[in-house]
């Protein structure tokens, strides 16, 4: 079970990112293009291009995590480009359960 404290931060790279990356592909997406370490506890989370898929990549001291979901109907909120947002795990949680982060409501596309 993948637990997230109150100060672990999330990381959402915004705009879409290629999902076949694994483990590797990811860890590298994160020290390049978000500027940040891996390793350091705190979370990742990336998007495909039509927002029906997610990943969370996560260091828990011992190995990292690579969580998946894909939504059977809908779409995720997701940041187009600019830059790094930065979330709570309380956001990151409305976030995968499909409500958008800003204002809280139900995002569903039908």
């Amino acid at each position: 079970m993948l637990s997230i404290g109150p100060t672990t931060k999330v990381f959402v790279r915004p705009g879409p990112t290629d999902l076949r990356l694994g483990y590797e592909g990811l860890y590298q997406l994160v020290r390049t293009k978000l500027d940040q370490d891996p390793l350091s506890g705190h979370v990742f989370a990336f998007c495909n291009q039509s927002k029906t898929r997610l990943k969370l990549l996560t260091w828990d001291g011992s190995g990292l995590w690579l969580c998946s979901k894909r939504l059977e109907q809908g779409r995720f909120t997701w940041p187009g480009d600019g830059p790094v947002d930065t979330l709570s795990a309380a956001q990151l949680w409305a976030l995968v359960a499909g409500l958008e982060i800003r204002g809280w409501k139900k995002h569903w596309l039908r």
